[in-house]
């Protein structure tokens, strides 16, 4: 199966490998210093069993490259306008694409039922571009649980949660022929992979892990574990997964989440979010899809959301003085 994994970074990386590993015929869309790495020597995978050294082809010039089987974006959401902009060579006729992100996806309301359907997030997909180009009927959900890091140029790291593995699904629920092939592939590869009827479901609940520490992580620029050493901070924390479920149920989903057992392992948890990693590195902030898309939700529908409004806005202020915010 020829697969295109479109960000080669931590988590493009990681599932990069274990597809090459397992057959799949794998080509990366990279950049810089991790792009000539991989080409050069391969891509090099890291885990506490084992480590992977894959041979695949590395571009940055998705034009380069034939249409696709299946198409893996794992590039950061300030990106995907450049993603719209260069992905067409790489689409068959049938050619699903997996967008394996953080926060609520460009193509959330496709095929969702009820008055919203249909809407688009402008704030996410600026002029259509990714609902013209890649159009939301090929768009495949995706939920990555494991953390990785890139401790150099062309190599990732597992940290943890590999058994967790991806979870995948169409908006609409189906499982079309080409998104089970490429849950094979995964399977090839010793990945991991669950194929779910009901996304949204899945995107919240990640969503309302993501909340629970990660606003706290970004203004503390600390580990998870460090923002549950406050008790003003741990009563924080179970005021914005109740804003996040209620506005999850707002939207028709009913998320079951334990937010005592979410604390218990917050308390233990010693990881960096991937939010802070970019604000840390200088690198954009994927503060739309995570917090401001959310709180347009809640808009929407009336909600209030006083506890997450005020993260969010400090979180702006501190991302745009560091230049890696615009909105």
């Amino acid at each position: 199966m020829r697969i295109c994994v479109f960000g080669a970074g931590s988590v493009g990386g990681y599932l990069a490998g274990f597809l090459a590993e397992g057959g799949a015929e794998v080509s990366v869309i990279a950049r810089g210093p991790h792009l000539a790495a991989i080409q050069a020597h391969g891509l090099t995978v890291e885990t506490p069993d084992h480590t992977i050294v894959a041979r695949v082809t590395a571009t940055d010039d998705p034009a380069t490259l034939p249409p696709q089987d299946a198409v893996l974006v794992t590039a950061k959401t300030p990106a995907l306008p450049k993603v719209a902009a260069t992905i067409a060579p790489l689409l068959g006729p049938d050619t699903p694409v997996a967008f394996v992100n953080n926060g609520i996806p460009w193509w959330y309301f496709h095929a969702h039922g009820g008055p919203l359907d249909g809407r688009q997030l402008p704030t996410l997909d600026p002029d259509g571009a990714l609902w013209r180009n890649v159009t939301p009927q090929r768009a495949v959900g995706g939920i990555f649980w494991p953390a990785c890091s890139v401790p150099a140029p062309g190599v990732v790291r597992l940290l943890t949660g590999a058994g967790q593995g991806t979870v995948l699904g169409a908006p609409n629920g189906a499982s079309p022929p080409a998104l089970l092939a490429l849950a094979e592939a995964f399977k090839a590869g010793a990945l991991p992979v669950t194929l779910a009827s009901d996304i949204r479901t899945l995107i919240w609940r990640k969503l309302l892990f993501n909340l629970s520490a990660g606003p706290m992580c970004v203004l503390t620029e600390t580990t998870v574990m460090d923002t549950q050493t406050e008790a003003a901070l741990v009563e924080c924390s179970r005021r914005v997964v109740a804003e996040g479920r209620s506005l999850a149920t707002s939207m028709g989903i009913a998320v079951d989440i334990d937010t005592a057992a979410v604390t218990a392992s917050n308390a233990k948890l010693a990881h960096r979010p991937s939010i802070l990693q970019d604000l840390q590195a200088g690198r954009p902030m994927e503060v739309d899809a995570l917090y401001t898309v959310p709180l347009e939700m809640a808009r929407l529908v009336g909600l209030p959301t006083p506890t997450l409004d005020l993260l969010v806005a400090l979180i702006k202020v501190k991302a745009r003085a560091k230049g890696l915010y615009k909105g």
